[in-house]
């Protein structure tokens, strides 16, 4: 029997078929690409993270890198406490790995209990000295802010910071990626005398080059701004019970 190319039926019939055709190759596409996918958010989080102890690296070096500097990756719960701790290389199967939480879910998940939830850690040997990096994730004036921020071994000064953003305003708010603006913070404070956490003031209109716990604001970005001070001052008291057990002494060496 003849098909009728011109009828209303072969149309529909051919139409399912197409997009039958072309689901199914997308998503043999989309699952052929996804370990390479994974593995390539892998290298850049780790460039992230080596970006804030000072360590230049390439996405084709990332991953020698990381594991070269990076000594310790460690789970902690609410209460400040280690509850998973993981060296060598990174399974991203492994749910329990620290590098494997999505800090930008857990940390801004208002229905999930604080008791629930886990905050990853850092541990870098950086020329012999032991420095903690941790992540944080916040919101600017368009959308979501986050970075990582590294302390020197009293767990108090700051040794370093990377911060990236999904699309904060060119020459504004997305300048809190420049290096002018992460370099500031190096040599900076959370605590004050007395040991109070204070964290870092993101002021405007500029901080003094001698205030232990400021830093200049970016310029016409304000409201970015605001939204990292928010981020750092949030996540440092996430983490101010571990830093409190474990800022035994000023210069700890590996």
């Amino acid at each position: 029997m003849a098909i009728n190319r011109n009828s209303n039926a072969f149309t529909f019939i051919f139409s399912i078929i197409m997009v039958l055709v072309v689901g199914v190759a997308l998503s043999f596409v989309s699952l052929s690409l996804k370990p390479l996918q994974v593995q390539n958010s892998i290298k850049k989080e780790m460039m992230s993270i080596l970006g804030s102890v000072g360590v230049e690296t390439t996405r084709e070096e990332a991953e020698g890198d990381f594991y070269e500097y990076i000594t310790d990756r460690i789970l902690l719960n609410h209460n400040g406490e280690v509850i998973q701790e993981r060296t060598g290389n990174i399974d991203p199967a492994d749910k329990d790995e620290p590098f494997n939480v999505d800090v930008k879910k857990e940390f801004r998940d208002r229905q999930l209990a604080v008791e629930n939830k886990h905050f990853p850690l850092y541990v870098a040997n950086i020329d012999g000295e032991r420095i903690v990096v941790i992540p944080m994730v916040g919101k600017g004036l368009w959308g979501p802010v986050w970075g990582y921020v590294a302390l020197e071994s009293d767990l108090n000064t700051i040794y370093g910071a990377s911060f990236d953003h999904a699309g904060e305003t060119p020459g504004l708010g997305a300048e809190i990626t420049e290096k002018f603006f992460e370099d500031e913070f190096e040599g900076k404070t959370i605590y004050n005398e007395q040991g109070q956490l204070v964290s870092i003031d993101i002021q405007k209109g500029g901080a003094a080059a001698d205030a232990p716990h400021a830093v200049d604001g970016i310029t016409g970005g304000t409201i970015t701004s605001n939204g990292v001070q928010e981020m750092l001052e949030r996540t440092f008291r996430i983490y101010d019970k571990y830093f409190e057990k474990n800022r035994t002494q000023t210069s700890q060496k590996i």
